[in-house]
């Protein structure tokens, strides 16, 4: 009898964690993933913190060779909106026989907490592929690997506001402050994947307008002209 891997989703932000997670558990065969799972800015059509277009979300997911499931959430979002939200998909995919959620999570225990605690409400088991790397090897690895990553989202706060808009490189990676991650799981920054060893092609961005809004500093990235 053939064992079949548990069916999984991945927490898909857009971003080079989520991205490399994927990467990770298709390399283990730990789980099955099946498909990606994406809060968007129903107000704002955009990937929820990354600041990501639908559009470009949805070449991506094209790219990446899996169904995209969007879970529109309103904006601002209260934390009972987002679990009831959260809850809504995660009861759709039980019912296709999807048992577990991959997560891109590197050391925040509390979220990871957090992730654990809504998943078990629903009958789900969380997974963390890439929790406790060491965030600078594991960001160059992915630089090493092939990873095209660019910022969309910045917490001026956290991190200098040059950095949006620009491509993840040795070189930005070498000039990051002290305090910041080199992977942003702090937040810093937010990225967004447009090449990489889980992409079967490159997917064509062109970084545009940056912009502030609520305290962060965004960079729009569009889908280049066919």
């Amino acid at each position: 009898m053939t064992h079949h891997p548990p069916r999984a989703l991945i927490a898909w932000s857009t971003g080079k964690d989520s991205a490399w997670a994927l990467h990770e558990v298709r390399r283990t065969g730990e789980v099955e993933v099946v498909g990606l799972l994406t809060t968007v800015s129903a107000a704002h059509q955009r990937v929820a913190m990354h600041a990501v277009r639908v559009d470009v979300l949805r070449a991506q997911a094209d790219a990446v060779g899996l169904p995209l499931t969007i879970v529109e959430i309103p904006s601002p979002c209260s934390d009972e909106q987002y679990a009831a939200a959260m809850a809504a998909a995660m009861a759709d995919a039980r019912a296709a026989g999807i048992t577990h959620v991959v997560f891109g999570d590197l050391f925040l225990a509390d979220v990871r907490a957090y992730r654990e605690r809504q998943l078990a409400q629903v009958g789900m088991t969380a997974v963390f592929p890439l929790w406790g790397k060491d965030t600078a090897a594991l960001a160059a690895e992915m630089l090493a690997a092939g990873v095209e990553a660019w910022i969309t989202c910045v917490d001026p706060r956290a991190a200098p506001r040059e950095l949006a808009g620009r491509e993840v490189d040795a070189a930005l990676l070498a000039s990051l402050p002290a305090g910041v991650d080199p992977c942003g799981e702090r937040g810093e920054p937010h990225t967004f994947v447009a090449a990489g060893p889980m992409l079967a092609r490159r997917v064509p961005v062109v970084p545009g307008e940056i912009v502030e809004r609520d305290g962060f500093v965004f960079a729009d990235l569009t889908l280049a002209p066919a």
